[in-house]
């Protein structure tokens, strides 16, 4: 609870010395504090604290319970009177006090009348130091009486006439309601024409025949017992008239041109006039010299009644009521007077005063008439209450001086006229109490960023004790008058930072002795809607959606909350939450209105709103799908240093919706021309709050994007310039690396235009030594991106960083990189080279790593130099063609592949660091052993014969070692491609030439030839050749055949000619009777009839009949040279490549059975040709 201090005078101190606040101290008294901890062993008068209202209606069928409550040190006891004597409740068996209260309790309901308690009650409660009387409290039992029985004739009148039908109810307590209704319990309705007055009557300004009826029934509703009273139904008949006559109008009431009215002040003031007419009249109201209070006024019953509320006496006057027809207008004035029952201007307060102190008490009170006050003490008229010296009385105040324990007392102001009575308690506690502190120690008070902070210090003490406040364990200081004291000892920040975070004490002293407390302070962010709902309208059955995106502390916990029209959202499923969104499907016109987003946290709360409106839709043709017409009528409102709002109107979306915005800027100060995307949002906002960039010379179009595309700028928007500040952003990409041995070369990415936040842009390069303890080194630079630093030690690591700054400051501090100044060449060669050869062509190679400290830059890797040794010839032709091989990182070993088998080899070993090699190591000799032999540079058969064949060689290009003999392995090949079987054959390695004798006639054979040193045998060479018939014939036949047979176009050329050759077979077989059937050959023999000649490739004829006698083999086609050198780049033109072979066959009548098969190439025929005409029985021998 909070303590109340009643002087008005304060201070604080000011100055920058430390800041003691100070509550300056007056001679006065204070008020105690109902807390329950100070109330334990606090001495103190009772104080009344709840009793029955002064006017008690109370229920006869329920017993009677008269309040009496209070509190006091030690507890007060309880005594009661009844109309002016002692109550005493002992003598009664009906009556108990409840245990530690006044509280009466009357128990009437198992016997006894609540009449017979009926009166004027009033209770005492009372301790060492003073008594308290309540109010006198007046006991009335409610009573709710019966109708007297009468007869009601029925009433018969005209049509128009004017009908007032009374229900005069009887008098109960508390009065009753009226209200008229049939015999359903249905009630009647009122009009202009019916209604009922504030008496309880029906007025009927003209009947007509909808009015008969014989069920008019008045009710009376006793709330207090709970009970209705009926009137005995009235039968009303009206006769239809052919004509009313209409008359102007007349007051039915009140009667008369003028009247009364008095009112208490405070009540509700109605006044009433209704009128009868035809046709029926209106009213109207006003206030003689003066208006109708606007917000106080309201009119009842069709304007009939006019009611004030809370009325004063400001409110008395002349009021007229005016009723008005067709035919004529009437008035009534009603004089108002306003009187008022007491009430407080300033009612007494307790007072608490140490020993010696001075105070007053003062009861004022004002009332219509004047209220008289009148002084009681414990109850007791002071007039005849026993004599205090410190008090004198004066008035409407008792002055006290001086005062002492024994002044301890209560005393009771009682203000009073005709209209009623104010009754106060107010004590005069004498206390001599050190300071104590109330709030609980350690309270932790949670408050909003810029919003006051108030930490309460209540406090209680006699003498009233002062108030100093310090913040931090250690008293830190407080500077400047940002501080307000209240009375009560709260601390006040009015406006509450970050910085206002932390411990603050509160120091209660009096001359009897100190408190202090801490309590705590935490400061929050504001929650803030940083995307509010917008303004939209759309069409009915479409969907819409509001947004409302929240930022709050991430301490506390928000809740968001829609409502419409600042009720809760209709209950249907239409609507709905999507995130940050509410979302209205299927609209209809019912949905407009006003939708509020309200964020809540146990802190604040903040809320945003939009209107929804709702149109119908409209009947269009055919739609013309096309991307958005542009936005217009761009604006740029709540201009701030690094936001704005901008709201455009969207352009038609030419029956595709828009889905988003796309917004974007053009920088007119540092990019003139060029257009930058921004932001974008959704389709349904037609604002966006912006973030900027400091100096920058803003402009923004807006472009719409729908389901065909997105639609041409808008017109740019005005221009906004916003303000300088410092960059918030450094320059990127800084490195430290050194372009000489004894330089630091320090590079970044500068800032753009964009970037720099404001004019007089610069860079504050800053370096030191990673390793030493120099102080950083700073240089300012502008329009560069590059800084040298000279005269630095080689390789030495540095600690860099760059700051950009402008004219508005610096930006924030850069983050440090490491750079190393420059490098140079490493001054030591690796040690103890160390070769392993692991086969012919590859050797492992080991070397030391060199020292850290003597690579003079950052090590790349090693890299070895290594070559082959060349023998005096080869040298004298060319220079010695070195390999190299970099081995990355700090390998200390590393393979060297691809050597060549048999060699001399020599390698060194070299450093390498980014500026480039070191010594190398001492040359290293090695030699690789022995490998497999290349194959033998080329392979020719040269000088065939009957039965021999001459084999001539060039040695292998790569011997890879000494040569120990060749291999020769060859076997021959049947016309069917079949292999014969292979013989092997041994060559010593220094020949280059073989002949092979009593190989078979007119045979193929396939040869493969290579040759071997110690470590294996190297690869081979193939190549064919066959045995002859003669020179010429055979190379003839042989290339004929040959290629004939691998010909596929050969065997086409002839099936076409096959029709023509039938035509011959006939002319032929008619001019020579010549013929007969050949034998056909064994498979095995190769030999072909020498009668028949094959046809020449080159041009398709007939070859002419040999006449040689020896059966020659036909002879393959060769593309050698007429040297019959094979070369082995032309060997794969062999017997293999080929069909079936070389050899025809025929059949038993000597038809020509063989395939054609062979290179496509054609070759002449060797040997003798003859230029006779081909014979057509050869032909035909050949064909059929």
């Amino acid at each position: 609870m909070q303590l109340k201090i009643m002087p008005k005078k304060k201070c604080l101190s000011a100055g920058r010395v430390p800041l003691i606040l100070f509550l300056c101290q007056m001679i006065s008294a204070l008020e105690v504090p109902l807390d329950p901890k100070l109330l334990e062993d606090l001495v103190q008068p009772p104080t009344i604290t709840q009793q029955s209202p002064k006017d008690y209606i109370i229920d006869p069928r329920e017993n009677i319970v008269i309040q009496c409550e209070a509190k006091g040190k030690p507890p007060p006891s309880f005594s009661w009177t009844r109309n002016g004597t002692h109550f005493d409740i002992d003598k009664d068996p009906l009556v108990t006090m409840k245990p530690g209260s006044g509280t009466l309790i009357i128990n009437i309901m198992s016997e006894g009348k609540a009449e017979t308690y009926e009166g004027v009650y009033q209770c005492t409660a009372r301790n060492e130091r003073g008594a308290a009387i309540s109010n006198n409290i007046v006991i009335r039992p409610s009573r709710s009486p019966l109708w007297t029985k009468e007869k009601l004739e029925p009433m018969i009148l005209r049509n128009g006439q004017p009908l007032v039908l009374p229900c005069r109810p009887p008098i109960g307590l508390p009065p009753p309601i009226i209200f008229w209704m049939d015999n359903s319990f249905q009630r009647l309705p009122q009009s202009e024409r019916v209604s009922q007055g504030l008496n309880g009557d029906l007025y009927f300004s003209n009947v007509l025949p909808e009015d008969t009826r014989e069920d008019y029934i008045c009710y009376a509703r006793f709330n207090h017992t709970q009970t209705i009273q009926q009137k005995q139904p009235i039968s009303v008949k009206v006769i239809s008239a052919k004509s009313s006559r209409e008359r102007p109008p007349t007051f039915l009431t009140p009667e008369g041109n003028a009247s009364n009215k008095e009112e208490l002040r405070g009540n509700v003031l109605s006044l009433e006039c209704i009128a009868e007419g035809l046709p029926t009249p209106i009213i109207y109201w006003i206030k003689e010299d003066g208006i109708l209070p606007i917000n106080r006024t309201f009119y009842r019953n069709f304007k009939k009644t006019l009611q004030i509320i809370h009325v004063s006496e400001a409110d008395s006057g002349n009021y007229q009521c005016i009723a008005k027809n067709a035919l004529g207008a009437i008035h009534h004035t009603i004089s108002v007077t306003v009187k008022a029952a007491p009430y407080w201007i300033m009612a007494p307060q307790n007072l608490v005063l140490s020993p010696g102190e001075d105070g007053t008490l003062i009861c004022r009170a004002n009332g219509n008439p004047k209220p008289r006050i009148s002084w009681l003490t414990n109850g007791v008229p002071i007039e005849i209450a026993p004599d205090d010296p410190s008090r004198k009385i004066d008035g409407d105040t008792i002055i006290f001086s001086n005062v002492q324990e024994r002044s301890s007392a209560v005393y009771q102001c009682n203000a009073s006229n005709e209209y009623g009575y104010l009754l106060a308690n107010a004590f005069v506690n004498v206390l001599a109490e050190p300071p104590r502190i109330l709030t609980s120690a350690n309270t932790l008070y949670q408050v909003i960023a810029n919003r006051p902070a108030l930490l309460d210090c209540a406090f209680f003490g006699s003498p009233l004790p002062t108030i100093e406040w310090f913040k931090g364990a250690k008293g830190s200081a407080l500077h400047e008058d940002i501080y307000v004291l209240h009375e009560n000892g709260t601390l006040e920040i009015p406006v509450a930072q970050k910085d206002s975070t932390g411990t603050y004490t509160c120091v209660a002293r009096n001359k009897l002795g100190m408190a202090k407390n801490e309590v705590h302070l935490e400061i929050k962010d504001p929650t803030r809607i940083i995307k509010q709902p917008e303004y939209a309208i759309v069409q009915r059955g479409s969907t819409v959606s509001f947004e409302c995106k929240v930022k709050h502390d991430q301490t506390l916990v928000p809740t968001v909350m829609w409502l419409k029209d600042n009720g809760e959202l209709p209950s249907d499923e239409r609507f709905t939450f999507e995130k940050e969104q509410l979302v209205v499907a299927d609209v209809s016109d019912d949905d407009g209105g006003t939708y509020t987003c309200v964020a809540n946290t146990t802190l604040d709360s903040v809320s945003a709103s939009a209107v929804l409106s709702v149109v119908a839709p409209t009947p269009t043709p055919a739609p013309i799908y096309d991307v958005p017409n542009p936005p217009f009528d761009l604006e740029l409102t709540n201009q701030l240093d690094k936001s704005v709002q901008l709201s455009w109107t969207p352009g038609n979306d030419n029956n595709s919706p828009i889905t988003k915005f796309i917004i974007e800027y053009e920088d007119a100060m540092h990019q003139a021309g060029l257009w930058h995307y921004q932001a974008e949002v959704s389709g349904t906002q037609t604002t966006a709050q912006l973030k900027l960039s400091p100096y920058v010379n803003y402009s923004f179009r807006v472009m719409a994007v729908n389901g065909i595309g997105r639609s041409l700028p808008s017109q740019a928007s005005e221009q906004y310039l916003t303000k300088a500040a410092e960059p918030d952003t450094n320059p990127t990409a800084v490195e430290g690396l050194g372009s000489e041995p004894d330089n630091l070369v320090i590079t970044w990415k500068p800032l753009n235009g964009f970037e720099s936040n404001g004019p007089g842009l610069q860079y504050k390069v800053s370096w030191r030594q990673k390793d030493g303890d120099d102080e950083w080194t700073s240089v300012f630079v502008a329009n560069v991106s590059k800084y040298i630093v000279s005269g630095t030690p080689t390789f030495v690591p540095y600690l860099i960083k760059v700051q950009a700054l402008n004219d508005a400051g610096f930006a924030p501090e850069p983050a440090v990189v490491m750079g190393h100044s420059g490098e140079d060449l490493p001054m030591v060669a690796p040690g103890n080279v160390r070769v392993n050869v692991v086969n012919s062509t590859l050797a492992e190679v080991h070397w030391d790593p060199v020292p850290l400290k003597s690579i003079r830059g950052h090590l790349q890797g090693y890299r070895i130099y290594y070559w082959k040794a060349q023998n005096s010839s080869k040298r004298n032709r060319r220079h010695i063609e070195k390999k190299i091989l970099t081995f990355q990182g700090s390998k200390t070993h590393g393979m060297l592949p691809g050597l060549e088998p048999f060699s001399h080899y020599t390698l060194n070993v070299r450093v390498v660091n980014g500026k480039g090699e070191g010594p190398a190591s001492p040359d290293k000799v090695f030699n690789t052993p022995e490998g497999v032999p290349s194959a033998p540079s080329s392979l020719k058969i040269v000088n065939p014969t009957l039965d021999s064949l001459t084999l001539e060689w060039d040695p292998p290009s790569h011997p890879n070692g000494i040569l120990t003999e060749y291999t020769l392995k060859y076997q021959p090949i049947n016309s069917t491609h079949e292999l014969g079987p292979l013989v092997d054959l041994k060559i010593p390695a220094n020949k280059t030439r073989w002949t092979l004798k009593n190989l078979n006639v007119s045979t193929r054979y396939k040869f493969y030839f290579y040759a071997q040193t110690s470590a294996g045998s190297g690869s081979q060479i193939t190549e064919e050749a066959v045995t002859t018939v003669d020179e010429g014939a055979g190379k003839a036949m042989a290339s004929r055949q040959v290629d004939i047979a691998t010909q596929g176009w050969f065997i086409g050329l002839m099936c076409a000619v096959a029709l023509l050759i039938l035509i011959l077979l006939i002319v032929c077989f008619i001019r020579r009777n010549k013929g007969g059937k050949y034998p056909v050959k064994e498979k095995e023999d190769a030999h072909a009839d020498p009668e028949i000649q094959p046809m020449k490739e080159d041009d398709g004829t007939f070859g002419e009949y040999s006449d040689a006698e020896d059966h020659k083999p036909l002879k393959k086609g060769s593309r050698t040279p007429s040297d019959r050198t094979v070369k082995k780049e032309d060997s794969d033109d062999s017997l293999v490549d080929y069909g079936e072979g070389v050899n025809g066959q025929f059949n038993e009548d000597g038809s020509f059975i063989g395939q054609y098969s062979g290179k496509k190439e054609k070759e002449p025929a060797e040997g003798n040709e003859s230029s006779e005409a081909p014979s057509p029985v050869n032909a035909m021998n050949s064909f059929v």
